[in-house]
């Protein structure tokens, strides 16, 4: 059991002289995430046009599809348990050595992904292995969110946290962004078209073209490394080690005496997670997919430049979350942007139906591109705040351990699923019913920011006691 402070221990701000440069700090948040999504995008990518021909068998391209999505969320399923294994070193022995393990080892499992053979050389070892490191890749993502935010929102300034907190928030757009712009400079330079190609063995791409990306990210990791190492501890935990209120078992006094903000976290995330990845993951197997199977049908590379052109709204609404949070509070924040979610969902049958859109080269890549820019900027009001008001439901001693979980078991119910179900709400109902689901999670989310306390104001040390 840690040792209770009183009301008269220093706040964080009072302890927030360091000599860190909060430009290392912001930088040490931000490249560990954007790392860490580039290698989850890379994969999602991969799940859509490439695995499913490389890794899986089958004359259904729909059942070769939901099989790769299905690997795609074995990493969700390891998410919660990343954040309780490096939550707990990470309440225990600090942030800054906890991050480093997280950063490797979703780098080692890319790196080792772009290094596996395919069905066609060993078999079934081949989707067996895809998916061990598949569930690797959320090992270590699982311990990242987690200590990026506390690392940006314990060394925040006071009344600025949210601002603070959005730094690590911006490593998923600019990740999505690297994983998604090399895809698109490598299949443009190989000649490579979703559409025709990827049931083409022989082609470039296919044989060795999308191993690149994978391989890639072991540089990026090494630089991430370097950054993190020169970071020394946040002072709010230094303050933990100082006055020796570290617990034994992190998960289970969390789980004891932090249960009800876990719940409470969890099915806050839950409709930021599904628009998320109906955003990416989903809309790109949709926007590339047969006509004859209920897809678009446009070209790879000319979905892709929509993805690239949607995601720069995420970025520009990450810090307007930030700041909209710090003024009008958490809490009125994310219930307006969540509402605002629902009603979208409502309006997939009227703007992205292939009767509204068209198909194939007919398309209306313009109308698709402002449609998917309106879901990126809900997402990037919703996700922004995130990484403040999560954190800030829990007490120092239990705040990695208890805002991984949160985060992470969110994206179970609201991100693992939302891929496959997606796909099979498509080709029973069409887009309108996929829609329908994101307003229905939308709808839940509200529910449980509604019963959720305002956190604008809490100090870092007293949250909990």
């Amino acid at each position: 059991m840690a040792t209770r402070t009183t009301p008269d221990t220093p706040s964080a701000s009072a302890h927030h002289k360091t000599p860190v440069p909060r430009s290392r700090v912001i930088l040490a948040s931000l490249i560990g995430t954007t790392i860490e999504f580039y290698d989850f995008y890379i994969y999602a990518t991969a799940a859509v046009a490439v695995f499913p021909a490389l890794f899986f068998i089958g004359v259904d391209d729909t059942a070769k599809l939901l099989a790769s999505m299905a690997t795609f969320g074995a990493a969700f399923v390891a998410r919660p348990i990343g954040s309780i294994i490096f939550g707990h070193f990470g309440d225990r022995i600090g942030r800054k050595a906890t991050l480093v393990g997280a950063l490797l080892t979703m780098g080692i499992a890319t790196f080792l992904i772009g290094l596996l053979p395919t069905y066609h050389q060993i078999g079934l070892w081949a989707p067996a292995m895809l998916t061990i490191l598949r569930f690797t890749q959320g090992l270590g993502l699982g311990g990242e969110w987690s200590g990026a935010a506390l690392l940006a929102t314990e060394y925040a300034e006071e009344g600025k946290r949210a601002r603070a907190a959005m730094w690590p928030q911006l490593g998923a757009p600019f990740g999505f962004i690297l994983a998604n712009g090399f895809v698109l400079f490598l299949t443009t330079l190989m000649s490579f078209d979703s559409t025709a190609d990827s049931s083409n063995m022989s082609h470039t791409f296919m044989m060795w073209g999308w191993r690149i990306p994978f391989l890639a990210s072991l540089v990026m990791v090494f630089i991430g490394l370097y950054v993190r190492f020169k970071l020394e501890e946040t002072p709010v935990f230094a303050q933990v080690l100082k006055q020796d209120e570290r617990v034994k078992a992190p998960l289970v006094e969390a789980l004891k005496t932090a249960w009800l903000p876990m719940i409470q976290g969890t099915f806050i995330m839950i409709a930021c997670y599904v628009l998320f990845y109906l955003m990416t993951a989903w809309i790109l197997s949709y926007g590339i997919g047969k006509v004859e199977k209920g897809g678009l049908g446009i070209s790879y590379h000319d979905f892709l430049m929509v993805q690239l052109v949607s995601i720069i709204f995420f970025i520009v609404f990450i810090p307007v979350s930030g700041w909209w949070a710090d003024i009008a509070g958490r809490k009125h924040q994310q219930l307006v942007t969540t509402l605002l979610m629902s009603l979208y969902g409502l309006t997939f049958s009227f703007f992205i139906s292939p009767e509204t859109i068209g198909t194939g080269e007919d398309a209306n890549i313009v109308l698709l591109t402002a449609y998917m820019s309106v879901g990126m900027a809900l997402m990037g009001l919703s996700f922004g705040s995130m990484s403040a008001y999560l954190p800030e439901l829990f007490a120092t001693h239990v705040r990695y351990t208890g805002s991984g979980i949160a985060y992470n078991a969110a994206s179970i119910l609201g991100a693992a699923l939302t891929p496959f179900v997606a796909v099979y709400l498509n080709s029973i109902g069409g887009v309108g019913y996929v829609g329908m689901y994101l307003s229905a999670a939308a709808l839940l989310s509200v529910l449980f920011i509604a019963i959720t306390g305002e956190t604008k104001n809490r100090d870092l040390h007293t949250i909990g006691r």
